[in-house]
């Protein structure tokens, strides 16, 4: 059998009758698995990117302005705010917990799809799923680490890590969520262009899933994977310095199968995320092909 590596040298981007997608389908390997290689930047913007990172996990009702403030002020970096404006919307895809004019950014032209749970009791799962992408910085670069969480037994149903925030890469990702364990009655989402896109919009209608999407500024909306993404860095990633795009796979799978199987917690009564979770189809794996 042909390892992972093996596969992905096996894929001609340039075939002009079989596309990526249907290579990697006839491979049994995830086409994510193709940009597992680090996106580039400058040393300086990395070193900033760590800094709004962790910073941005205790505060994140600060934006770009705030972001400036603190990195200019107190930890007194000599750069400007359309630096930190860039980094912080366009690079990490941050937005601020506050009302404001950069709360969310999203495309304008894409439908956004009203907030389903407010006062709605979760009572079991399948009901709520949530999704979100988390910026993951590395020891010469970053990448981002998308996952859906079920709401009600907090397992992490999927993830799925990649180079790039396509709105391809999450569309692929959630299709690959439904096959493996099911369709929640509701997706909720932030209002981020990957989610407003027509590609995701369609996988998820299609599927008779109904679509959620925080409001501006709300803090809450979206607090489940939020506190997910707190919880894998601070007690996983942050601890050790990661080279490239396969040793951040490695300590996510080790990470996200400790929390589904062996982690209580203290929001579902100190139990374990999987014994409230009993629609398993496939053990957790991402969409990384084995």
């Amino acid at each position: 059998m042909k390892s992972t590596s093996e596969k992905r040298k096996m894929i001609d981007k340039g075939h002009s009758k079989i596309s990526i997608t249907n290579q990697c389908k006839l491979l049994g390997l995830s086409k994510s698995s193709l940009y597992y290689k680090p996106a580039k930047i400058s040393s300086l913007n990395l070193k900033l990117a760590k800094e709004i990172d962790a910073h941005y996990l205790k505060h994140p009702d600060k934006g770009a302005r705030r972001m400036h403030v603190w990195l200019t002020k107190d930890l007194t970096y000599n750069v400007s705010k359309n630096r930190i404006e860039r980094i912080y919307y366009k690079q990490m895809g941050l937005r601020s917990l506050l009302p404001g004019p950069h709360t969310s950014k999203r495309n304008k032209q894409h439908k956004v799809y009203p907030y389903l749970l407010k006062d709605l009791k979760i009572t079991r799962p399948n009901q709520v799923w949530q999704t979100d992408i988390s910026y993951i910085p590395l020891l010469d670069g970053f990448m981002y680490l998308t996952a859906v969480i079920d709401v009600y037994s907090r397992y992490v149903v999927h993830w799925s890590i990649s180079n790039s925030m396509e709105a391809q890469w999450c569309t692929d990702f959630i299709k690959e969520a439904f096959d493996k364990n099911g369709k929640p009655d509701i997706l909720n989402t932030d209002q981020g262009a990957q989610y407003t896109s027509d590609s995701f919009t369609n996988a998820v209608l299609k599927e008779g899933v109904k679509l959620s999407m925080d409001g501006k500024g709300r803090a809450t909306d979206n607090a489940f994977i939020e506190r997910l993404w707190r919880s894998v860095k601070y007690e996983k990633l942050f601890l050790f310095e990661i080279t490239d795009g396969i040793e951040l796979y490695k300590y996510v799978d080790e990470y996200f199968k400790y929390y589904n199987y062996q982690r209580r917690h203290s929001s579902i009564e100190d139990q374990i995320p999987s014994v409230k979770y009993p629609y398993l189809k496939q053990p957790l794996s991402s969409s990384r092909a084995a």
